[in-house]
């Protein structure tokens, strides 16, 4: 394997312990596993994370918000979400091919620019009082448009920064923080807009993002290996990335198991029905605040004792494992009438998610060559922002056809099923293992 001289690490491949540690014992062994934050180029990716995953969450509370504000209407709020979904596909998958033909960190550099100077737009024309939906979604849409150029060059640069060995523990440390996000994050916005005001809070996304540039800029240099440079980032690249998909079981199968956890079991759509109806006796606030934030609760969780992830070499069999453990959650959070029995499920649901997403990233970035790697998380990038709106969709029609409780329950059946199923048809899955 190739080695990132600049880094100091190796190349996805190897299995070193940076600075030949010996494996932990005893119960830190099921704690998180930080070893990665060892390697200093990863802990200043690992650091800007953070910054990122708090921070565009006040600007994803901020803009539905301006805009109900301005509009009176749900349906805008929803059409907003289409105008950055859009972009955001597009871009992530040409993104993906170009993050095989540039140096990484020099694209990071553009795109976390770009996003910072989009949340100052944000804040200029919040605190001018400008008040136009259609400035609000042409700056949503051209920050969705950076995100999707930005994250596949990011997820692929850590296969770069950290030995295929620890990768796992890797993923689980940068999932963490993401997760985290999306539980601090609305909350820490629902505490400042009444006392800053909504303008401040894109102002704070921004002047937090200048430490995110900083840190991607003191990034080694991360080139393309290879002849990669001889390419060019086009439409016949991003079909080259499908085809190496269809053609490698493992990472099809890899895909197909989070289209079918989310697109069959994310039932999102229903939790404002629930938390009216099935949880009654609490007030619809609180019942859906719980609900939304189940979830990532549990997936932090699960974050913090990772440290079972860098022992398993079965990342197959552990994805179909978390994947039939979320489909079983979920069939628990159907049949229950108790709300906080429905919140421990499905922060139990939020567990195993976790661990699909950790050993999902880790196959992607472990089998994958890294000329492929960009257009592999680019894919990966389009299926986790897509398969929860496809499953908004399909819940919100079964719960109308069957009732809110059965087309959970039915959905969390169908994870199992069609899980176990691809499991014993296609065998390539719960075979591989590093």
């Amino acid at each position: 394997m190739d080695t990132s001289e600049s880094s100091g690490t190796t190349e996805a491949g190897t299995a070193k312990t940076p600075g030949g540690d010996p494996p932990a014992r005893g119960w830190r062994r099921w704690g998180m596993d930080t070893g990665p934050l060892r390697i200093p180029a990863y802990r200043r990716l690992w650091s800007s994370t953070i910054v990122t995953a708090v921070g565009s969450q006040l600007t994803a509370v901020a803009v539905p918000k301006q805009i109900y504000d301005t509009t009176q209407s749900s349906a805008w709020v929803g059409y907003a979400s289409l105008a950055g979904l859009v972009p955001m596909v597009v871009f992530a998958l040409w993104g993906g091919a170009v993050a095989d033909t540039v140096d990484r960190r020099k694209l990071l550099l553009v795109t976390n620019i770009g996003i910072a100077v989009t949340s100052l737009l944000f804040w200029a024309q919040a605190v001018t009082g400008l008040d136009s939906v259609p400035v609000l979604m042409i700056l949503l849409a051209a920050q969705q448009a950076f995100f999707g150029l930005n994250q596949p060059a990011r997820s692929a640069s850590v296969a770069r920064l950290v030995p295929a060995g620890e990768l796992p523990a890797a993923n689980a440390l940068g999932a963490t923080v993401m997760q985290t996000g999306l539980v601090a994050g609305p909350l820490l916005a629902g505490v400042l807009i009444p006392v800053i005001g909504l303008p401040e809070l894109y102002l704070i996304d921004a002047v937090a993002l200048t430490f995110t540039v900083w840190a991607v800029f003191r990034l080694p240099a991360l080139p393309p290996l290879g002849e990669a440079t001889a390419r060019r980032a086009g439409v016949r690249e991003i079909a080259a990335g499908f085809r190496y998909i269809a053609g490698h079981k493992v990472l099809l199968l890899s895909f197909l198991a989070d289209i079918v956890a989310m697109v069959f079991g994310m039932p999102r759509a229903l939790f404002p029905e629930l938390a009216a109806h099935t949880y009654g006796a609490w007030s619809p606030g609180s019942a859906l605040g719980l609900l939304f934030a189940a979830i990532p609760v549990g997936s932090v969780l699960g974050g913090l004792f990772s440290g079972v992830f860098s022992q398993a070499r079965r990342h197959g069999l552990m994805v179909i494992g978390s994947v039939v453990g979320w489909g079983l959650a979920v069939v628990g959070f159907g049949l229950s009438g108790n709300l906080w029995v429905a919140v421990a499920f499905l922060a139990a649901g939020g567990v195993a998610d976790m661990v699909s997403m950790v050993f999902r990233g880790a196959i992607l970035l472990f089998a994958a060559t890294d000329e492929m790697r960009g257009r592999m998380q680019g894919v990966f990038t389009v299926v986790v922002a897509g398969g929860p709106r496809l499953a908004d969709v399909l819940h919100g029609t079964a719960g109308s056809l069957f009732g809110t409780r059965a087309a959970v329950a039915g959905g969390g059946a169908l994870v199992v099923v069609v899980m176990l199923a691809l499991a014993a048809t296609m065998p390539a899955l719960r075979r591989y293992r590093i």
